[in-house]
């Protein structure tokens, strides 16, 4: 990746950021208590760099959140780019049981972060929202799903997601009730 000479600066502390907020994401998956200071340690950065980006615990927990809410966003529009539409689609429901198991995993975290969890929801709605706006009508106009499916529809059917536990056999459940919702979605399209 080229940077410019005038901001090696910023992509370095892009970088240190993007580091710390991955392992934040793995660590307080795993454990939402775990001490800042093995996050910090894990991601490579000094105290000073870590405190410089997240002064509290909370604001550590509601970026990485937010960032995961990103990350699952972009992807469709790169999924698209490489696949079918409808291939796109399951794979990104893939990408997205994913972030729910982890939102799962981190929801002591967010818990523990922020008692106003109204305010919560409000962060992811907008980007998956527009992921799945994308995706949804890039399938309509290649036939390859039902017409008119919102995306209200669409996470309506996929709601299961958040009802299977995180420390279960996750995969298998998700990936059963996925392919359900991508049949539910094929049928009736045009171009079947």
């Amino acid at each position: 990746m080229r940077h410019h000479k005038d901001i090696p600066l910023r992509s370095d502390a892009q970088r240190n950021r993007e580091r710390i907020l991955e392992v934040a994401l793995t660590e307080l998956t795993a454990a939402c208590d775990t001490p800042l200071s093995v996050i910090a340690k894990k991601a490579g950065v000094g105290q000073g760099t870590f405190y410089r980006n997240f002064p509290h615990r909370e604001a550590l927990v509601l970026e990485v959140y937010r960032y995961e809410v990103q990350q699952v966003a972009d992807c469709a529009a790169q999924l698209l780019c490489t696949r079918t539409p409808d291939q796109a689609l399951r794979d990104w429901m893939s990408r997205l049981a994913q972030y729910a198991m982890a939102k799962a995993g981190l929801a002591d975290a967010i818990r523990k972060a922020t008692s106003a969890q109204g305010s919560l929801a409000g962060i992811g709605h907008g980007p998956v929202t527009e992921a799945i706006t994308l995706l949804l009508k890039a399938n309509e106009e290649a036939g390859t799903i039902r017409p008119g499916v919102t995306p209200d529809d669409f996470f309506l059917a996929i709601a299961g997601l958040w009802q299977i536990d995180p420390r279960s056999d996750w995969q298998a459940r998700a990936g059963r009730l996925m392919d359900l919702v991508m049949d539910g979605l094929r049928a009736g399209a045009p171009g079947r």
